[in-house]
């Protein structure tokens, strides 16, 4: 499998558009590329690698929003990418490239109309920093979009933040430590540190990724609880109560054992970002030899894992 054609641990949100807030009013052009939904968050970091400022999934297509003068480049190399991305996702439409001008438009705010807050168990309400809520009980992680996964939106990261919430209440808040292993956004580090953890290591490899997640953890006021890196979690050392992992399957699986081996005994592992039907070759990876399996969760074709590590 081409690494080109697959996300690595940064991935890309589902309904997410991104842009230069900056920017004046100007003509964008939009590529629709109709595909299998196993295949989108592939075509989405295709698309950002190579310009895009943002994309959007809508009705069973990824849209991308380019500027024309990439138009010419981007043309030579998406047929190349698709007719390899079919051999490994059958199922594509016999036409599924659909490119439209778009008129003059303010993109610096009307993009902000795919950002709506959003409600996560009974506990956290996950919201961009324009939008003001009303008073509530729940913890308030405020997300600047950017490139790099995680507002909230996806079911991957939904799963992760519903199982957060579940395992947190028995820990001793005082001494916990958690890991959160391709943090992208760092919106997992940052829910890690609002309800309690006394201290969070944020992995990434993309430093784009990891400069969004300083932002964010700087505009939560969780900096002193955070510590962001730039380094492999085979590389780590130390055991953590709480482990996250939302990359890929094939990640998580390569990663298995350093995983695994960062887990303190009695410790929740967090496995997501898995197609529903990987589920059971990671479950298998893991359980019964060292985890036994808590909770399965499925959000659309996602599957979210919560394992417990044998004492």
């Amino acid at each position: 499998m081409e690494a080109p054609f697959l996300p690595s641990i940064r991935r890309v949100d589902r309904r997410t558009a991104l842009c230069d807030k900056k920017s004046v009013p100007q003509p964008w052009l939009q590529l629709s590329l109709k595909a299998p939904l196993p295949a989108h968050d592939a075509i989405a970091n295709f698309f950002i690698e190579r310009g895009s400022p943002g994309v959007v999934f809508a009705r069973g297509e990824v849209r991308a929003f380019f500027r024309p003068p990439q138009a010419a480049a981007l043309r030579r190399e998406v047929g190349p990418f698709l007719r390899d991305l079919r051999k490994i996702y059958p199922g594509f439409a016999a036409k599924p490239l659909r490119w439209r001008t778009l008129a003059e438009n303010n993109w610096a705010h009307s993009w902000r109309r795919f950002f709506a807050p959003v409600k996560i168990g009974r506990m956290l309400w996950i919201a961009p920093p324009w939008v003001e809520l009303p008073n509530s009980r729940r913890h308030v992680i405020t997300i600047e979009p950017g490139m790099a996964f995680g507002t909230g939106t996806h079911a991957t990261t939904r799963g992760c933040l519903e199982f957060i919430e579940q395992i947190m209440p028995p820990f001793d808040h005082g001494k916990l430590r958690a890991l959160d292993v391709g943090t992208g956004s760092g919106i997992l580090a940052i829910a890690l540190a609002r309800l309690g953890a006394a201290s969070v290591v944020a992995l990434d490899n993309d430093p784009v990724a990891l400069k969004v997640a300083r932002d964010n953890i700087r505009i939560n006021g969780v900096a002193r609880q955070i510590r962001l890196a730039r380094a492999g979690v085979d590389k780590l050392g130390g055991r953590f109560g709480i482990v996250i992992a939302n990359l890929i399957a094939e990640t998580i699986l390569e990663l298995a054992d350093a995983l695994a081996s960062r887990v303190a005994p009695g410790g929740y592992l967090v496995l997501s970002g898995i197609l529903y039907w990987q589920a059971d070759d990671i479950v298998r990876r893991f359980v019964p030899a060292r985890f036994k399996i808590v909770r399965r969760r499925r959000g659309q074709e996602w599957a979210t894992l919560l394992l417990k590590k044998k004492s």
